[in-house]
């Protein structure tokens, strides 16, 4: 399928070829027949994106303080590294489009296929030829709606919630200041509300539009506005302002006192600076409110992303309700689009498009559509290179990667180099990201269905760095499929899973069925096919890059030939993270302890050499059992060891992150943030510095390298079922207050 996109690095806007998006339970697939260019938004995005690099860290002053508070605790190279990856994601550009559902979401009964549906959203309702929308950023558009009208009802509903904010009642007089399609928008469902409106703006050809479109008086800013607005409500004032021009001018704002009664609404829907005079304010008593976007479910992943509407009890307008009343009107003629249709392109001509809005032809606009080909089938797989991976040696590893995200291009692909490799497929659910990652580094072709990669016969290997709920799932498919596995961590978010994982992966060590290690149960068929390497033991490797880091294996090294029990300290400073982050998601992310704690579970352990036997952990008083993000967890482990670990968000994000101090067999050594290491025996230190490395390319290579030779796994299978387990168990010894003892764990072997 055809999609527009910005490259946010180079200022490039390009119309490419990408594979169409995955179809997820809470929304649908939809193929495109409009989508509107937004002037305003679009415009100031294309322009930030052909700015220098200066001059985009000047645009946006708080991306770039996080960048340098990067570069203090990783390093110059690093944060630059990471911005740039930042940069080259493509970015899809629209947020409001028409279309008919070509497929729909499990449990979704109130769409079906073939439906006429608006959509909404950036990054969904994108200027694309098919597009995944969440249900609640969907709406039903009626029979007689014009499928070019349903496109411009996310602007709509943008309009429809400024309205709902001045709170207004039939007959009070309202001024819309910005005559743009927003305003013209806004014109008309106040019209269709019963009030009586005039309209400001700077030019004519808009004000004579805004009567046509029912305006009762419309006014240019260059005119006394001030006595016409007297005029136009005797003498009173009106009794809302609606802001909504997009402008860096605080002229709106000195304007609205001049011409609002007493205790009138100032409402601000467009952009416009926030900077005005106290006293016309405070005299006249005016209320200021600001109207967010289409209504409330706005930036709430929950309704957006998941699907929870709020009941209409408590919440009676939502922004999928908004945009359904726009809809209504439309198909009322109450709200006629046609003349606010200026422009209608083919996606293929999306560079005139913007060329337009940009100024570049001169020539004056206003509603400009992309329109699309409803008719065209669109396909999945994208293919970058048409030369076929050849049938090679058992010793070559033949890769493909599902899910490459922010995570994936900043630590794991960079790391993935070396001979023997041969890079085939990419998938991930967004399409225009598998297509950037695959053309970057290689990959024969990309898709947006994973299931491509485990059915390809010629990939041996899989990357995972999916979001964490996925693990489990593609995971055993992986091994079902015949393929070694490498995924980020954790493993799975819970024991049904882990059980799962456990029977798959024993039943690909042989023939023969073997029981799960956790449960004893589960025989029955085996379901491997022969590995591509002629091996029927995949090599199943988790993302714990911390043993790897080069100044942990130094660490290794000097603490050898251990004898005696260690003492170990782990704090970690991690920081608060957003409320509606995904990692907080208990059913996406699993929380902070299973997602990010078994990384330091398992570089105990890795110190330990000895079996953890029980776990007691305590979450800081008044800390939400939902995250527990600030814990003290003590690991007691078989040869005697005692491990402590910190874990806080609550600190100075700025702080460094992680310190490791590890006493036994009479010596000392510290850990500081993987950049410095301090070495204590015999009265002796020693200490050595580097750029901050967390072992990505050392366990990448260590996996490789393990395939390669026929190896077992880097970190035994065992291990990893441990870790796994002791994260569940600390999250049960904060919930109940005791210490849990770990369960004896049994991993079936080769015959």
């Amino acid at each position: 399928m055809k999609q527009v996109i910005q490259n946010y690095k180079t200022g490039k806007l390009s119309v490419e070829d990408a594979p169409v998006p995955k179809l997820h339970s809470n929304g649908l697939l939809v193929k495109n027949a409009f989508s509107l260019i937004s002037a305003g938004t679009e415009r100031s995005s294309v322009e930030l994106a052909r700015k220098s690099l200066l001059g985009k860290a000047r645009s946006r002053p708080e991306d770039l303080k996080k960048v340098i508070a990067l570069a203090k605790k990783q390093g110059i190279l690093n944060a630059y590294k990471t911005a740039m990856s930042r940069l080259e994601m493509p970015s899809p550009l629209g947020y409001s489009s028409s279309g008919i559902v070509i497929e729909v979401g499990k449990g979704i009964t109130d769409i079906k296929v073939g439906d006429k549906v608006a959509c909404a959203g950036a990054g969904y309702a994108s200027h694309a030829e098919v597009i995944f929308v969440p249900k609640n950023l969907c709406a039903v558009a009626p029979k007689d709606v014009p499928l070019d009208w349903a496109a411009f009802t996310t602007l709509g509903a943008i309009a429809m919630q400024g309205v709902r904010q001045a709170d207004l009642r039939v007959g009070e007089h309202v001024a819309v200041i910005g005559l743009g399609l927003l305003g013209q928008l806004t014109v008309q469902i106040l019209k269709a509300s019963g009030c009586r409106v005039i309209g400001i703006d700077l030019d004519s050809d808009k004000t004579k539009l805004a009567i046509k479109c029912g305006a009762d008086r419309a006014v240019l800013r260059s005119e006394n506005v001030v006595n016409l607005v007297k005029q136009f409500t005797d003498g009173n004032g009106v009794d809302a302002v609606i802001i909504t021009a997009a402008t860096s001018s605080n002229d709106p704002f000195l304007l609205a006192p001049d011409i609002a009664r007493d205790r009138a609404k100032v409402v601000l829907v467009g952009v416009a600076k926030l900077d005005f005079p106290r006293e016309p304010y405070y005299r006249k008593e005016l209320s200021l409110l600001l109207a967010r976007s289409y209504g409330p479910g706005r930036y709430d992943t929950k309704y957006e992303e998941e699907g929870i509407d709020y009941p209409i009890e408590y919440v009676r307008w939502t922004e999928k309700r908004n945009m359904e009343a726009v809809l209504q009107l439309m198909a009322e003629k109450k709200l006629n689009i046609g003349p606010l249709i200026s422009h209608k392109f083919k996606i293929e001509d999306a560079q005139k498009a913007y060329d337009l809005i940009l100024g570049k032809t001169n020539e004056k606009f206003l509603g400009v559509l992309f329109e699309y080909d409803i008719g065209k089938e669109h396909e999945t797989k994208i293919v970058i290179s048409d030369s076929s991976v050849r049938r090679i040696s058992d010793s070559r590893v033949r890769l493909g990667i599902i899910g490459v995200g922010n995570f994936a291009q900043t630590c794991l692909l960079p790391n993935i180099k070396g001979d023997k490799i041969d890079f085939v497929g990419v998938a991930d659910a967004q399409g225009t990201i598998a297509k950037m990652v695959a053309k970057k580094y290689g990959y024969k072709y990309c898709t947006s269905d994973y299931k491509k990669l485990l059915d390809d016969k010629t990939i041996s290997t899989i990357f995972i760095a999916t979001r964490h709920n996925l693990h489990a799932q593609l995971i055993t498919e992986s091994i079902k499929a015949g393929k070694h596995v490498f995924c980020e961590k954790p493993l799975c978010l819970n024991q049904k899973e882990l059980n799962q994982i456990a029977k798959v992966y024993n039943n690909s060590m042989t023939k023969k069925n073997i029981p799960s290690p956790l449960t004893g149960e589960g025989k029955g068929e085996g379901e491997m096919t022969q590995l591509p390497n002629n091996s029927m033991t995949p090599v199943l490797m988790l993302g714990f890059n911390r043993r790897f880091s080069p100044l942990t294996i130094k660490a290794k090294q000097f603490m050898d030939d251990k004898v005696g029990p260690y003492l170990i300290n782990y704090r970690i400073n991690a920081g608060m993270l957003p409320k509606d982050h995904w990692l907080l998601d208990l059913k996406q992310g699993g929380g902070r302890i299973i997602g990010e704690v078994c990384h330091f579970i398992d570089i105990i352990s890795y110190f330990t050499q000895s079996r953890l036997v029980s776990v007691y952990a305590q979450s800081l008083s008044g800390s939400k059992p939902v995250s527990n993000d600030n814990i003290i967890a003590t690991l007691k482990y078989e040869d005697g060891s005692i491990a402590s670990i910190s874990y806080f968000a609550v600190g100075d994000k700025d702080f460094p992150k992680e310190r490791i101090e590890i006493f036994g067999d009479e010596k000392v050594c510290v850990i500081n943030d993987f950049r410095e290491a301090i070495f204590s025996s015999e009265g002796k230190q020693t200490k050595r510095k580097m750029a901050q490395d967390k072992g990505f390319s050392n366990e990448i290579k260590a996996f490789f390298d393990a395939i390669k030779n026929g190896k077992p796994s880097p970190i035994p299978f065992e291990q990893i079922v441990e870790t796994t387990l002791a994260t569940f168990l600390v999250n049960e010894s904060i919930r109940t207050g005791k210490p849990v003892t770990m369960p004896s764990i049994t991993v079936g072997s080769k015959d």
